[in-house]
């Protein structure tokens, strides 16, 4: 196992573990649910705009330790973000993991890059995916994406 392997599972480990905002904001802008049947991987996304900023978000949900890091991961790295903004964040995320792209992510978004070695098990590509496409569905409420 390389180095870079290790740490990128000590990130993962470290979001499934200590999940970033965590629970369900009420009232909420926006609601999604997520699911991936295959494996049982659940999540529940809500968010708050302010104009066309996510102000806050929270997710909950349950399932393997990759679908729940990554739902962790998304929230850290959205909250606060436009919708422009989260939505290239969003399509660079898929592009890592779906099209084999280098990861590009800034300083601050540097955690997202962990999941990139998911990749090599084709499996748990799905629960990498569940709570960004989660987001993609909840932000095409409002921009009609």
């Amino acid at each position: 196992m390389s180095l870079s392997d290790s740490l990128y599972k000590e990130v993962i480990l470290d979001h499934y573990q200590n999940p970033r905002f965590r629970g369900k904001l009420e009232p909420a802008d926006l609601f999604e649910h997520g699911i991936n049947p295959l494996c049982g991987d659940e999540l529940e996304l809500t968010i708050n705009l302010e104009g066309d900023r996510i102000e806050d978000l929270r997710v909950t949900g349950k399932g393997c330790s990759i679908s729940q890091a990554s739902g962790s991961m998304m929230a850290e790295s959205v909250r606060g973000k436009t919708l422009a903004e989260a939505e290239g964040i969003l399509a660079r995320f898929k592009k890592m993991i779906l099209e084999d792209q280098k990861p590009d992510f800034e300083a601050d978004l540097e955690d997202l890059e962990a999941m990139e070695s998911v990749k090599k098990i084709p499996a748990r590509i799905k629960c990498a995916v569940l709570p960004w496409n989660t987001l993609e569905r909840a932000l095409s409420q409002v921009t009609g994406k």
